[in-house]
């Protein structure tokens, strides 16, 4: 079995993990708070985590059955992570954010601008589209 470090930059195995609680202003830093309370935000989600950074051209994946180890509660809304390539094989940055810490900090500057963070966002009622695609399906039938 080869070690993760001797494994190229590009592997998904050395990129970087973004769990939501890196950047919830809920957490302490003991409870896993990697970023100072000011600049971070309340109740991320992997999701959330995910539309930013591809949103900003990185190429993230969603690992949504994964927990943050040190959460106790296994909360489903906050269930998830995100991994980021931070580098290439030469080992030149990917992108203008060069560190964790930079990464962890655009993210969540960025997460209150989504339009699901907006007042007055309406999510699209999980009933009418299985009910819309029920009717469509019946359609297809005819």
């Amino acid at each position: 079995m080869t070690s993760v470090a001797s494994e190229p930059l590009s592997s998904q195995k050395r990129w970087i993990v973004i769990y939501p609680a890196y950047i919830d202003k809920k957490k302490t830093a003991k409870q896993g708070r990697k970023i100072s309370q000011i600049l971070a935000v309340e109740n991320p989600t992997s999701v959330e985590i995910h539309d930013v950074l591809a949103a900003v051209g990185f190429n993230p994946l969603l690992e949504r059955t994964k927990c943050y180890p040190r959460d106790g509660e296994r909360d489903f809304e906050v269930q998830g992570r995100v991994r980021v390539q931070l580098k290439n094989d030469d080992g030149t940055a990917k992108h203008e954010q060069k560190t964790r810490d930079e990464i962890f900090k655009m993210v969540a500057e960025m997460i209150p601008k989504l339009k699901t963070r907006q007042p007055g966002y309406t999510a699209p009622s999980v009933a009418s589209s299985s009910a819309a695609a029920a009717g469509k399906k019946n359609k297809k039938k005819k």
